[in-house]
């Protein structure tokens, strides 16, 4: 069987299966098949110009099945990154006091943009802070935010 392939299939027939593979994954759209038929194409390519065996054929196939599908996840695909229900905030965001904050005791503050998917929370801090004043984010301590008052210039 393997004398019989390596007689028959030559350079286009590789060619002719990765274009057949490349339309298949246009009617998918799984992006893995695109992959297998490069290396197809790769292959007729590499057996038009060494003019390779039938097994050694198939082993390059899978090789290159395998190096391009790793190349597609690794650095073509790039990350998948949601930001449901978090917010994207940063240890500068400005917020106002709401209820008053004693030294380490617990007020509350309203931020402009929400935190953590919240824009009203407990806040914690080491000095006093008056109800309206400005503060910013000091530290996230799990549920409790430790801010401190912006003094003003």
């Amino acid at each position: 069987m393997i004398e019989y392939l390596n007689n028959m299939v030559t350079y286009w027939h590789w060619i002719a299966f990765g274009f057949i593979l490349i339309i298949l994954e246009m009617s998918m759209g799984t992006f893995i098949i695109l992959w297998l038929g490069l290396a197809a194409v790769l292959v007729g390519f590499i057996d038009m110009i060494l003019d390779t065996t039938f097994t050694m054929e198939l082993i390059l196939w899978m090789v290159f099945s395998i190096l391009t599908t790793i190349v597609w996840f690794k650095w073509l695909k790039g990350s998948v990154r949601t930001l449901s229900g978090q917010s994207n905030y940063r240890l500068d965001t400005l917020g106002t006091v709401t209820k008053e904050i004693h030294p380490h005791g617990r007020g509350k503050v309203r931020f402009d943009q929400p935190v953590l998917g919240g824009s009203i929370w407990h806040a914690t801090s080491k000095s006093n802070i008056e109800e309206g004043s400005k503060i910013r984010i000091v530290e996230i301590n799990g549920q409790l935010i430790e801010v401190e008052k912006i003094e003003a210039i």
